[in-house]
């Protein structure tokens, strides 16, 4: 088992922040609830922020259980709120009975969502990073057979990719070499390259 990701000092200010708002909110008083959540469905914004922060508690539990998920429980604490909210704002208008148990579903639904399409995102994210190296290795050897830059279509062809795939990869790979070039020049100081003594040298 891996070990799970270190807070930053940032995140940790965040989640002190975010559990002393917790536990100082004031509990929702019997019958107290009925009416927020009506006028929460209305679009009272006062009545929908009071749910929010009385139920911040649960938000904060459902996110740190969820940790180690690839968000960062700052992040899953933002997630959960806008679950919380579309629970408070929708209950009153359906079936259910039990908001606690309405809410507390709806806010992990939107974290696990959040979660999904982290995972899916850093998926893409590799898999793209694995075609533009396969990119480069085969403009390579084809540059080598032909002696000359390869055509998108014998690129195609050699990597048995779509045109189409191959023009985005080829301009995923530009671009990076682009940034790559820039932020190489961007800690080059001129005034320490003596042009002259490089001249005399070769």
């Amino acid at each position: 088992m891996g070990a799970q990701p270190v807070p930053s000092d940032g995140e940790e200010e965040v989640m002190r922040d975010l559990r002393q708002q917790a536990r100082t909110t004031a509990s929702i008083e019997p019958g107290e609830q009925e009416r927020l959540l009506e006028k929460s469905a209305l679009g009272d914004r006062a009545s929908l922020d009071r749910l929010v922060a009385a139920n911040l508690g649960m938000v904060i539990r459902l996110a740190e259980g969820r940790q180690d998920k690839g968000l960062s429980v700052p992040d899953l604490v933002q997630e959960g709120s806008l679950g919380l909210v579309e629970a408070a704002r929708t209950f009153a208008a359906g079936a259910e009975t039990d908001f606690a148990s309405f809410a507390e579903r709806r806010v992990g639904e939107q974290m696990d969502a959040a979660i999904g399409a982290e995972a899916a995102a850093v998926r893409d994210a590799e898999l793209l990073v694995t075609a533009a190296e396969d990119y480069e290795r085969t403009e390579l050897l084809l540059h080598r057979e032909l002696h000359r830059a390869a055509t998108e279509d014998e690129l195609a062809e050699k990597l048995e990719w779509t045109v189409d795939r191959t023009r985005y990869v080829a301009k995923v790979v530009a671009d990076a070499r682009r940034r790559h070039d820039e932020e190489l020049l961007a800690f080059i100081d001129p005034d320490a390259v003596d042009l002259d003594d490089a001249v005399d040298g070769e």
